[in-house]
């Protein structure tokens, strides 16, 4: 069965401003048309339909069986538009500071810190998008954070976190089977973030657990999703050491091993060379940076 194609948005507002006061000389003041204007919009609504939203009486309109059941449902979608509209480009006018990144970074670091950024400027709005890879910047957004060696041509990199491989697991885990060293994690399911290099077959080599079995395990796109189920019980994650510090002082997930095997990668603030930023941007990258220092010094 062929759909009918989508009427112009003009013919469906004039037709909803009509609706409301079942009169065309009022929907015209409301819309700023003329009388006739109105009248042809609606006639082409209803020639595109096939059928009749108004029945003309002799003092004003009424809305036929299809225009009633055609009412709300072109109210709720105007009504729709017109609040996502302002959701995204209303707002007093001011552009959203746009910042794309990690979605761990966001969970675990940068999430437990944003309210104080909110307090000290609350009149920049943040629109973060998560990403799972890194892509080429196309200009749409501000600022990135990503992880990496912190080299890329045509951008600029600061750093934020200097990380050390780190395995985590639940406390309860660790009371039902412990895990004392290395080799014990042949016992485990362990737990794969895929797209990192220094995974779980880099760490078990630099400790010398060479007879663990690194190819087996539960593979997954984020790390949030290793360390959710590692909270769970599930397996023991490969941590970066930056985002577990809260989870390990909480005891939602403990350390097994005291191992400090540094991360060669890092979470860096990214922007293009060359590029200025906007006010909003600056001063987001400026306490940003400066929070990621402060962590250092504790």
């Amino acid at each position: 069965m062929s759909q009918k194609s989508l009427p112009p948005l003009n013919w469906l507002r004039a037709f909803e401003v009509s609706a409301r006061h079942l009169n065309f000389t009022h929907a015209a003041e409301e819309l700023f048309l003329t009388q006739g204007a109105v009248s042809q919009q609606i006639r082409q609504l209803e020639g595109h339909l096939g059928v009749a939203l108004f029945k003309r009486l002799p003092r004003g309109l009424g809305l036929t069986e299809e225009g009633q059941s055609y009412l709300p449902v072109v109210q709720d979608a105007i009504s729709r538009l017109a609040v996502g509209t302002n959701e995204i480009f209303g707002q007093h006018h001011r552009r959203p500071l746009k910042v794309r990144g990690s979605l761990s970074f966001l969970q675990y670091w940068l999430a437990p810190r944003l309210a104080e950024f909110c307090r000290e400027y609350p009149h920049i709005d943040i629109r973060f998008i998560s990403n799972l890879w890194v892509k080429a910047p196309d200009g749409e957004d501000d600022l990135e954070i990503r992880w990496g060696c912190g080299s890329w041509p045509g951008l600029i990199a600061q750093r934020l976190t200097w990380d050390v491989l780190q395995p985590v697991c639940s406390p309860a885990l660790m009371a039902q089977s412990p895990i004392h060293q290395p080799r014990d994690l042949a016992r485990h399911a362990l737990l794969h973030v895929l797209g990192y290099e220094e995974g779980w077959g880099y760490w078990l080599k630099r400790v010398g657990a060479d007879e663990v079995d690194y190819s087996r395990g539960l593979q997954f796109d984020t790390l949030v999703s290793t360390l959710r189920m590692a909270e769970l019980g599930q397996g023991v994650a490969l941590a970066r050491s930056s985002l577990v510090e809260d989870q390990l002082k909480a005891g939602q997930l403990v350390a097994p091993f005291d191992y400090r095997i540094e991360a060669s990668e890092s979470f860096y603030l990214v922007r293009a060379q060359g590029e200025a930023l906007s006010a909003d941007a600056a001063a987001f990258s400026t306490w940003l940076v400066a929070q990621a220092h402060r962590h250092l010094s504790y």
